[in-house]
């Protein structure tokens, strides 16, 4: 019993050890970098009256000389494409006739127009549902058709079995007759 209580001290210890060693792996693997970089610049940044003074002795010696850069200006959406930066609405379809004929209509040409365009599709949709309920009252007059078929059928043959069981009832009432006849006569069931 004593030495399962020391085993699980040294593991508990062992198991906090890793955590120590994982936590500070991972605060370098997140601040690595960052103090990385920082030396590799010098530590130009640090406050210290030291640095300070290292800083301004090389401020004075610039380790690289000024950039001088001859780029050009910036393009303008003018140079470019000089058509898309003229967005006035007065220039618009001048040069499409269509566009400058179906412009100038009047109001209400154009509402005569979409009235009867509005009344071709009513008269196209109008023409396909009587197209459907002529096909449909013929389907439904196939079907009645057929129902009748079936009715009669089923008439004629339930007559039929009226008259079998009128006839199995008459010809049992006569075997009866008969079996009763033989017994009377000395007859004895097998």
């Amino acid at each position: 019993m004593v030495g399962g209580g020391g085993r699980r001290a040294a593991a508990a210890a062992c198991g906090r050890w890793c955590l120590v060693i994982l936590a500070m792996a991972s605060a370098l693997g997140v601040s690595g970098p960052a103090f990385y970089w920082r030396y590799k610049k010098g530590f130009s940044s640090s406050s210290s009256p030291a640095s300070s003074a290292a800083a301004a002795a090389a401020s004075s010696s610039p380790s690289c000389p000024p950039c001088s850069c001859d780029c050009p200006a910036p393009l303008s959406l003018k140079s470019i494409a000089p058509g898309l930066a003229n967005f006035s609405i007065t220039d618009c379809g001048k040069n499409d006739p269509e566009l400058a004929k179906e412009m100038e209509k009047q109001f209400v040409d154009l509402l005569n127009e979409e009235l009867r365009l509005q009344q071709v599709v009513a008269e196209e949709h109008s023409h396909h549902m009587n197209a459907t309920l002529v096909e449909a009252k013929r389907q439904a007059t196939q079907y009645q058709r057929e129902a009748d078929k079936c009715n009669a059928a089923t008439e004629t043959c339930e007559e039929a079995r009226e008259r079998s069981e009128a006839a199995i009832s008459k010809e049992r009432k006569l075997t009866g007759l008969w079996e009763q006849r033989a017994r009377q006569l000395g007859w004895k069931d097998p």
